[in-house]
């Protein structure tokens, strides 16, 4: 067994009464559970310090044997006993957006009425930390929502052999998902630019990891095909107010009539750069933000923006993930689509002359 290998011994004094021999004051070991449930100890050691990625029968097994021989790890699991804890997991890529915070929001309301609970889990904007935050709290829940996850498909797919997985704002193959109309809103949005006579418009691209970014782009690339306007694309840059910032400096250094952003608050960072540069919006530059923050309408001036429902985006996650857990022998929906659409406001403008 290599070193990479060889699991993390964690050990316990058996406690006896007095009098009893030192066999039975002997520690117990994982190798000792693992002998005893018929597994490899790396498996024992995974069933506790990382549940989710053993099979949910032979981490029961290894409990219950735990269980009758003494042996307590540092942060011992839940046990298992099929019993539904009515507690859902939601997990979001970042709590200070807005627009994450809106879904949670409406998720959590619908799951109350349920009677369901919601532990929120904040990832940060990190695959590593989304997933060892669900591989600690997995045997604890019912179900997992997923917005915007930045984890592969193939995690997401380990996650759903141990429970049930809705994801919000990505699409996983053999996963229910509540996807924005996309397309559509983003069509609206062109279409209002070239409206406005605009031939450039500049995409400032969010995280890389992100599934929606990379839809978005392809739903700009068609839709600005159709009208002729010259599309251009920078970053990937933090879906945030110092994102836009960064990416107003590239703007200026070769400026086009009209940007949309990945988010609102990439548009409203990018805004302030460029008044604080000395220009104007809309003279200068037409914005577009997308997901329709409250922050929205207290720019000035107001930023347009593209968007669906944030709290109808969480009251269907909550409903799809309910349905799985109360009709296990039933099929969930694989997609709700909702639509999206432009919130128009005042930062979108005729192209300067």
């Amino acid at each position: 067994m290599s070193s990479d290998e060889r699991p993390e011994v964690q050990e316990t004094t058996l406690s006896t009464a007095e009098g009893k021999t030192e066999e039975m004051r002997r520690r117990i070991t994982i190798y000792d559970v693992a002998k005893e449930a018929g597994v490899a100890p790396s498996t024992v050691s995974r069933a506790f310090s990382r549940p989710g990625r053993v099979n949910a029968e032979t981490s029961k097994r290894i409990y219950e044997v735990a269980e009758e021989l003494g042996y307590r790890s540092q942060a011992p699991p839940r046990l298992d006993t099929g019993k539904p804890s009515k507690i859902l997991a939601f997990v979001v890529s970042d709590i200070n957006n807005p627009f994450l915070t809106h879904i949670m929001r409406g998720f959590q309301r619908e799951a109350a009425t349920q009677g369901y609970t919601t532990l929120l889990i904040d990832s940060q904007e990190s695959d590593t930390a989304e997933r060892q935050s669900i591989e600690r709290i997995l045997q604890l829940v019912d179900g997992v929502v997923l917005t915007s996850s930045r984890m592969s498909d193939s995690t997401i797919n380990q996650i759903v052999k141990v429970r049930p997985v809705v994801a919000v704002n990505r699409d996983v193959r053999g996963v229910p998902s509540i996807l924005p109309d996309t397309d559509r809103g983003i069509r609206q949005a062109v279409e209002l630019v070239a409206s406005h006579h605009h031939r450039k418009l500049l995409y400032l691209a969010g995280p890389e990891s992100s599934w929606a970014d990379g839809v978005r782009w392809r739903a700009l690339t068609e839709s600005c095909e159709e009208v002729d306007i010259t599309l251009r694309r920078i970053g990937p840059y933090p879906p945030s107010l110092m994102g836009g910032m960064a990416a107003a400096k590239v703007w200026i250094r070769q400026q086009y009539s009209a940007v949309m952003a990945y988010n609102d608050l990439l548009a409203i960072g990018f805004m302030k750069a460029v008044q604080n540069a000395g220009f104007n919006v809309p003279g200068d530059v037409s914005v577009v933000g997308m997901d329709n923050t409250i922050t929205t309408a207290l720019t000035t001036p107001t930023l347009t923006t593209v968007a669906t429902p944030p709290n109808m985006l969480g009251v269907r996650a909550a409903r799809t993930l309910i349905y799985q857990l109360q009709n296990r022998s039933k099929q969930a929906p694989k997609t709700v689509v909702v639509p999206m659409n432009v919130f128009l406001r005042e930062s979108v403008g005729p192209v300067p002359s």
